[in-house]
Order: structure tokens, then C-alpha cells, then sequence
């Protein structure tokens, strides 16, 4: 490839008022205005790198200054290297001398991370013409571990371990790439059973996503032990006793009460509690896991899981039985694909990515179909989130029919937003934004 030099970053702080509808609500984030930490990169080139981090609203203009300050150590860059050496690239952006102090790779700089990287990846995904998947799929095993930094995760997963689990996957993969061409991407549902909707609309909802073919379900609990047993009685009532059904207190709980908490929601025929506690503890999780695992309900967590080590002891603490890995909470598609190789080396725990934010079904939905290919080669207890909310806002938006992901196709990582968006939807001077604060619809906090 020519090089091709990354002469510019612009950062927009990009919010939608899903707080207006409940959109997004949950036992902790009761009213969320989904948002994004969203950047483009400019090249030399006619090419741009479109990436961000996902935020709920308030804060987000903090994530877009960690965006800021990050991308001096982009700007200027040769494409062409950065790709030859991504390890060493995105160590530098983790491990910038005095920055690394405000992290190190977790929080707001961590986001800031995947907001680049993502972009970066859009990039390679471009320049090479395929989408981000399909340019992990073709990579040599050796290419791609090339990608990762495996400082801090080398105890759990080394390099000649990874490059193990790849090679040992290299047969089929072309079968299990036109398979999944085929017949699709499995997910499920959440945006029927958020928190904040009535048991009206939980009813309405559960009706609408069944009859476009949906077969799995996840709902919000942890506000009264009450409201959770009538609102899961009205959502088996719609779904049937044997769909998969899912719940998800969203760091709700202490460990004692989700353990006791959910044993009273066992009735429900559950297939796992995801983040019943605090998202940093990781005993605290197992503990909850070997309580819950003889009635049949695993534990689900990953989602604000700051780093590959933080996986790596999860893992290793047999602390979760569903690994959510996250596109825009760990530092971008390398990292995300070093805690894919984790899950496979600790017992092949299925990866069920968290999505469902602003353009995070878009992303996740590559990190996926790459799993399928050439880590696990299986669907079995592997469900991809899907939330139908904001995806017009996207250039090249998700397609799901019958309860699966259709695999994308357009070169990069699906993450561009279109124009017309940001125009209307950046935070506060967008004209969306704008007529909301104006009419007294929102008040543009």
C-alpha cells in the first residue's frame, strides 16, 4: 500500500435523548441519553477512519478531551507502520508517559483508546477494501497476534499459545465463512424489556420483536423483587415457559442479594444473570456463580470489564459462564480479540458480546462473526446482543432478520454516523439538540 499519513482528528460529542422514551433504562442507568466519544480521522488520502467509545450522556464531553489529548500521538502517523507493528502502536497510546498515569487502561482514557483504534481499524479495513471481520479472517494467525499487546495476560494466554489456537482452527475456515455468509449471525433481544417501560408496553414490545422473528430475550430486573417476578410473568406469558430468556441487574446487587435475589427469580426457566454485582469484583462473582450455577443460571459480565486483565482473572477465577466482551469499553478490536483467545484457552466459554448503544450493534457484530470463523467454530451458547434503537443514524446500519445478524459487507468497521446526524445531534449545538433545549423537552444536561 502507498502510505498513507493521518494528517487530522476531529472529536465530536455525539448524544440522542433516549432518556425521553426510557429507551435504555436499567435498575442503575434509569435514564440514559445514549451517546458517543466519536472521532474521524483524516488522511492524506481521501479515506477517513470513523470510531468512538459509548457513554450514557452526561460525562461525555470528558471522554472527548481523553480523545483529544490522545490523538497527538496519532496525528502524523503512517498508516503503513502503524499496521506492520499495531502492538507496539496501541501500547503506545496505553502507555504514553505521563497519561498512563490517569488510567492505566481503564476508564475514560481506556475509552478514549477504543474510540482511536476503532477509527484505526476502520482505516485498515478500507484501505484493504474489506469489512473489519473479513480482514481479521484473512489474516495469517502470526498477522494477527501481531496485533495484540500480551503484556499483563502472558500468564493466562501467551503469544505461541494463541498462535496455537489460531493454526489449530485454520481447517474450515472457508466452510465456516461461507456458512455464516449463509445462514447469518445468532442474537437476541433487548430493547423489548427495558426497566423503565410499563407493563403495557412490556406486553406491546414482547408481541412486535416475536413476530419479526426473534427467539431469545434478555429483560432489565433489580429495582423491587416484585416489579421483577410481575414483569417476568408478563414476558413468559408472550415469550412461551421454554425461550431463551436472559436478565441483567447492571451492577445492581451485593453479592448475598443477587444470590438470594435470583433464586427467588429461578422460576423463570433463566439462562444467566448478567453484572449481578460490581463489575470489579471478580471473588464476588464467582461466589455468585457457584451458587446459582446448580439452578441452572449462569453469570454474564464483561461489559464494563476495564481491561484484558481484568478478563484474564474472571476467567481464571471460573468467576463467569458467558464472557461479554464490549467494542468500546476494552481498547479496540485487538484487545477484544485477546480476551476471544482467553475465553477459548479457559474452558471455551461462549462469547456473547454486549451491544446495543449507539452504533456498538455495528461493531460488535464483526468481533462476532471473526469468533465464529477462527476461534470457536461453533454458534452453540453464543448470542450476539441486538438492540433496535438508532441504527438509522449509520451509514451502514445492521441488518437482522429471524433472530440473526445478516454479516456486513462494506469495507471497514460499520461505524461510520451520517452527516445529517451530526448536524443535528451534537451535543448541545446540534439543531436537534437546539429545539429539545428550546421547547423544554430535555434540559441539555
Amino acid at each position: 500500500m502507498a502510505p498513507t499519513k493521518i494528517t487530522g482528528c476531529i472529536v465530536k460529542d455525539l448524544r440522542f435523548p433516549t432518556s425521553l422514551e426510557k429507551d435504555g433504562s436499567d435498575a442503575v442507568n434509569k435514564e440514559p441519553d445514549y451517546s458517543a466519544g466519536y472521532c474521524i480521522l483524516k488522511t492524506d488520502s481521501n479515506l477517513e477512519g470513523h470510531g468512538f467509545t459509548f457513554t450514557c450522556g452526561r460525562g461525555t464531553e470528558i471522554v472527548c478531551t481523553a480523545i483529544t489529548a490522545l490523538s497527538k500521538l496519532v496525528v502524523g502517523q503512517n498508516l503503513s507502520a502503524i499496521f506492520a507493528d499495531f502492538a507496539s502502536f496501541w501500547r503506545s497510546l496505553t502507555s504514553e508517559d505521563q497519561m498512563r498515569w490517569l488510567g492505566p487502561e481503564k476508564g475514560i482514557m481506556h475509552l478514549a483508546v477504543a474510540a482511536i483504534t476503532n477509527a484505526v481499524w476502520d482505516l485498515w479495513g478500507k484501505i484493504e477494501g474489506k469489512p473489519v471481520w473479513k480482514l481479521l479472517v484473512d489474516m495469517t494467525p502470526e498477522e494477527l497476534v501481531n496485533t495484540i499487546d500480551f503484556r499483563y495476560m502472558s500468564d493466562g494466554l501467551s503469544k505461541e499459545e494463541a498462535l496455537t489456537l489460531l493454526r489449530r482452527m485454520e481447517p474450515g475456515k472457508q466452510e465456516r465463512e461461507r456458512n455464516i455468509l449463509r445462514n447469518g449471525l445468532p442474537c437476541y433481544i433487548t430493547s423489548f424489556g427495558w426497566l423503565g417501560y410499563d407493563d403495557g408496553k412490556i406486553r406491546r414490545r414482547c408481541k412486535e420483536v416475536m413476530a419479526k422473528g426473534f427467539t431469545r430475550f434478555k429483560a432489565k430486573v433489580g429495582g423491587t423483587l416484585e416489579d421483577d417476578v410481575r414483569r417476568l410473568t408478563i414476558i413468559r406469558e408472550e415469550i412461551g415457559p421454554d425461550a431463551l430468556l436472559y436478565v441483567d441487574a447492571n451492577q445492581k446487587w451485593d453479592v448475598e442479594e443477587a444470590i438470594d435475589w435470583m433464586k427467588k427469580l429461578a422460576q423463570f426457566n433463566l439462562t444467566w444473570i448478567e453484572e449481578p454485582t460490581s463489575p470489579d469484583d471478580i471473588l464476588g462473582h464467582a461466589e455468585i456463580a457457584r451458587a446459582l450455577n446448580p439452578l441452572g443460571i449462569g453469570v454474564a459480565t464483561g461489559e464494563h470489564c476495564q481491561n484484558r486483565v481484568m478478563f484474564k482473572q474472571f476467567l481464571m477465577a471460573k468467576a463467569l459462564q458467558f464472557c461479554q466482551i464490549d467494542a468500546c469499553r476494552l481498547g479496540g478490536v485487538s484487545e477484544n480479540v485477546a480476551v476471544i483467545l482467553m475465553a477459548k484457552k479457559f474452558g471455551d466459554i461462549p462469547v456473547c458480546p454486549h451491544a446495543g448503544g449507539v452504533g456498538m450493534c455495528e461493531l460488535v457484530q464483526h468481533l462476532s462473526v471473526f469468533d465464529y470463523i477462527c476461534v470457536s467454530g461453533t454458534f452453540e451458547s453464543r448470542w450476539t446482543e441486538y438492540s433496535e434503537h438508532l441504527h438509522d443514524h449509520m451509514v451502514h446500519p445492521v441488518k437482522v432478520r429471524d433472530c440473526k445478524y445478516i454479516v456486513p459487507q462494506s469495507p471497514g468497521y460499520s461505524s461510520e454516523v451520517k452527516a445529517t446526524t451530526l448536524e443535528d445531534y451534537v451535543f448541545p449545538e446540534g439543531r436537534a439538540w437546539k429545539k429539545l433545549i428550546a421547547e423544554g423537552l430535555h434540559k441539555g444536561q
